[in-house]
């Protein structure tokens, strides 16, 4: 397996977090906080560094918890020769792989100008199978970095979920308020990532 899909299926598999680990987060990529979207304030709760590489970092809003959130932030940059459309294109393999035994899971992909936006919905059932537990509609923004000796690709990324009870009544709200995720994440303005 060469170095780039090892790295691409670490930054895959690195999709659940420890919420033990909220009130020792390091801002690896010195990102002025808290974030604002939609109407919302975003403060640092968890990072992660496994390789020299790799970068992770949730945002959350004061009336969340990582063990179970509403909405999240998430910033992660992939440090190298990497490109959006390939990140892009795998996140979209492992959809497809989940879509086959899921059918809840569903996708969007947008392009434009090498930036791609991948807005997906994926869900988890309870242990015996019978009623989806979870859902959870994220909204992936791949974008190419190349400054000031920086190189890579960063990803800023909105999450919202839905538990238990509130499942339908999210999935039945989301056509009516599915562009105000999409359009946010599509609007930011990106922070500038410094690696020192």
């Amino acid at each position: 397996m060469n170095r780039k899909i090892k790295m691409l299926s670490l930054v895959l598999g690195l999709w659940a977090a420890s919420a033990n680990a909220q009130s020792n987060a390091k801002d690896y990529l010195h990102i002025p906080g808290p974030l604002q979207l939609n109407n919302n304030s975003y403060t640092l709760v968890w990072t992660t560094h496994p390789s020299n590489n790799y970068y992770k970092q949730e945002y959350l809003t004061a009336s969340d918890n990582l063990e179970k959130f509403k909405s999240l932030v998430t910033i992660d940059f992939l440090q190298g020769d990497f490109q959006s459309k390939d990140l892009a294109g795998a996140k979209i393999e492992e959809l497809k792989k989940l879509k086959a035994t899921n059918p809840v899971v569903n996708y969007n992909v947008y392009e434009k100008n090498g930036e791609y936006i991948l807005d997906f919905l994926i869900s988890q059932n309870t242990a015996d199978g019978k009623r989806v537990e979870i859902v959870e509609r994220n909204v992936y923004r791949y974008h190419a970095v190349n400054s000031k000796g920086v190189k890579g690709v960063l990803l800023f990324a909105g999450s919202e979920r839905a538990y238990g009870d509130d499942v339908t009544p999210f999935l039945k709200n989301l056509p009516k308020e599915k562009s105000k995720l999409l359009n946010a994440i599509a609007s930011y303005q990106l922070p500038k990532v410094t690696i020192k």
